[in-house]
């Protein structure tokens, strides 16, 4: 990552977005190329009352030394929503980008920071300890939204700190711990102030009604795979009727992806005089998800 892949999404990010003040034609523009005549969502609303911006920055996999300047880029040149996690492994790194925005006087409480539990860390007082190194590492006091990133518990005393296996070479998975009780204590973290809002990432509607069953809280957002290719409206439909935002990750298509080429973006890109990017982050805000971009 770097700061010319930055200018390359950043160029592709309707400017109602990155700057919704004095852009409302831009903003219709956008929206209507896709056929759609509301304005474009530059902020979503999560079930706890907070404003979480549409478009975020995504980090994963950013090479190293290259992901603090994009976050400092994407900052200063619009974005107000960063999308980190532990297991990327890059959060000190987006903590810098952070820390150099803030001092150019873009404002803590204006920028919304989502991070995510990884799966090593799913036992009795370990989401706390993964949080707690994520906060450092961020240079941060607390977490705008905090996800449990799979619901997949792994061995935390295995042959790998993140991707233990057996000696088989199959994932070595914790099968007698629960993520319904992960999601208990992130419960009990959230009752601490560290984070804002808690959720959930890479759920299906099985996972999610189970959890549902016993939970205090309800996830503000599930962030999962989302793009023309991959619309999982099931989820989707499932996600709104329970109050629980979704948030797409992937959304110009996961690693490799042909969308930009694909012929009806192309013809609803010249239709419209826009980019196929403009036109793939327009077909999120209109769905009602949070988009996040992936620069890399």
């Amino acid at each position: 990552m770097n700061p010319s892949l930055a200018n390359f999404m950043l160029a592709r990010t309707p400017e109602s977005i990155k700057h919704p003040e004095g852009h409302e034609e831009e903003a219709t523009q956008a929206t209507q190329a896709t056929g759609n005549k509301m304005s474009v969502n530059t902020h979503f609303k999560l079930n706890t009352g907070a404003s979480i911006p549409s478009v975020g920055l995504g980090t994963w996999q950013s090479a190293p030394g290259e992901v603090a300047a994009a976050v400092e880029h994407a900052l200063k040149s619009g974005y107000r929503h960063i999308d980190a996690a532990f297991i990327y492994q890059n959060e000190n790194e987006v903590g810098e980008g952070l820390k150099k925005a803030f001092a150019s006087g873009i404002k803590r409480e204006d920028v919304f920071v989502t991070s995510k539990l990884w799966c090593t860390f799913h036992q009795t007082g370990l989401p706390e300890k993964c949080l707690d190194q994520t906060l450092k590492n961020l240079g941060l006091d607390y977490i705008d939204l905090w996800l449990m990133h799979w619901p997949v518990p792994m061995n935390p005393n295995g042959n790998h700190p993140f991707f233990p296996k057996h000696e088989d070479g199959s994932r070595d998975l914790d099968t007698k711990w629960s993520y319904v009780d992960t999601w208990k204590g992130m419960e009990a973290v959230y009752k601490t102030g560290k984070v804002k809002a808690i959720g959930v990432s890479n759920f299906s509607v099985p996972y999610l009604e189970k959890l549902l069953s016993e939970a205090t809280v309800v996830p503000a957002a599930n962030q999962i795979e989302n793009h023309p290719y991959l619309p999982q409206q099931e989820i989707v439909d499932f996600c709104k009727e329970k109050g629980i935002l979704v948030q797409a990750y992937s959304p110009l298509g996961s690693t490799g992806s042909p969308l930009f080429k694909e012929d009806g973006v192309q013809e609803v890109a010249k239709k419209h005089n826009v980019g196929p990017g403009t036109v793939l982050i327009s077909y999120q805000g209109k769905s009602n998800l949070v988009c996040r971009n992936l620069l890399r």
